[in-house]
């Protein structure tokens, strides 16, 4: 069974994907949130998660440097825990600082445009977020 990653966030929901191994996280796409439609949401993770065969999900859960847990972290715990409740799959929280951080640099390095980036980071940092996991799990 393979890992799902996810970076949630207000307006987009990060996704990444492992291999069936379990050894390396791909980008599947960006999710854009439409605000007060929860539901949109899981419908769409709902159908990755039958196509890509998920066993488990991964969401990010962005704390504070000092390690608190504020109002975003809060978001992502409550989603993870509805996440759990409606696919009845082990849904794990990963620490995620800096993990959009070390992506928006991956993709400057990578010399890709500021207009791209936008595009794509969310997705990036879903795959330093499951890649984090899946190395911690080797």
């Amino acid at each position: 069974m393979k890992v799902l990653g996810l970076d949630v966030g207000t307006r987009t929901i990060g996704v990444a994907v492992s291999d069936a191994f379990g050894w390396t996280a791909q980008g599947v796409e960006t999710i854009k949130r439409v605000e007060n439609d929860e539901e949109k949401d899981f419908e769409r993770l709902d159908t990755l998660i039958k196509e890509h065969e998920v066993g488990t999900i991964v969401v990010g859960l962005p704390k504070n440097m000092n390690g608190t847990i504020g109002p975003s972290g809060e978001l992502c715990q409550a989603f993870a825990d509805k996440l759990k409740a409606r696919t009845n799959l082990k849904v794990e929280l990963w620490d995620e600082r800096l993990s959009t951080v070390a992506a928006e640099r991956m993709l400057v390095t990578a010399d890709v445009s500021r207009k791209k980036r936008k595009k794509v980071i969310d997705k990036m940092a879903a795959v330093m977020i499951l890649q984090g996991y899946l190395d911690r799990n080797q």
